[in-house]
């Protein structure tokens, strides 16, 4: 009689920090290219993207985001357990330095350009309201986050996040500053766990 041969249970591999950047910078291309057309098409303006009219105006909005950006990474770190982040979240600490800061900078300028210059603005052409914009982005940012439908507190934290990236792009017309803003939130709280200056309850 043949015994049954067991296969040992494959794992979902991860993908690195590498081959992640790599796929954000693809489509922080398209989605660049993109607005590029709606400009030419002249359904944006230049200035509604890249309005550099006010620079100190710019730099206080960008200080006061990170500012305040890294202080909810902080609160949501003393409040949440490990048990409610997704387990990506928790390897992203493990890359060199260099890595997890080109790894960062990719999605945050991927998801500023699609989110905030892509949708955000067609959906305030199409509502005429900049508050309806910023909410129906937050959304649609949220369910785009699906690897955190297993971790339904994810979706929440995520939540207030959209909504001040979009609020900063209203006020400065400029998505480099909610672009840095998502970038230094997400560089220092994850330097700040790989230097275990911070940590998750158990």
């Amino acid at each position: 009689m043949n015994e049954p041969i067991y296969e040992p249970k494959r794992t979902k591999r991860i993908p690195t920090q590498q081959e992640m950047a790599h796929v954000f910078l693809f489509y922080s291309f398209l989605s660049a290219a993109f607005l590029f057309a709606l400009v030419l098409l002249k359904f944006l303006m230049f200035d509604q993207l890249l309005s550099f009219a006010r620079p100190m105006h710019l730099f206080l909005w960008t200080a006061a985001g990170s500012l305040l950006m890294i202080g909810y990474g902080v609160l949501l770190t003393v409040m949440l357990s490990s048990n409610h982040i997704d387990d990506a979240n928790k390897a992203y600490q493990d890359g060199s330095v260099a890595s997890i800061a080109v790894f960062m900078l990719a999605a945050s300028l991927f998801e500023e350009l699609l989110f905030r210059g892509l949708l955000q603005n067609l959906l305030s052409l199409w509502t005429g309201n900049a508050w309806s914009a910023i909410l129906l982005t937050t959304v649609v940012f949220v369910c785009f986050h699906v690897q955190y439908f297993r971790k339904p507190v994810m979706l929440v934290t995520i939540s207030l996040p959209s909504v001040v990236f979009g609020w900063l792009y209203v006020k400065t017309g400029n998505l480099l500053v909610p672009t840095v803003v998502h970038f230094t939130m997400n560089f220092v709280m994850t330097m700040l766990f790989k230097f275990n200056k911070v940590a998750l309850r158990d």
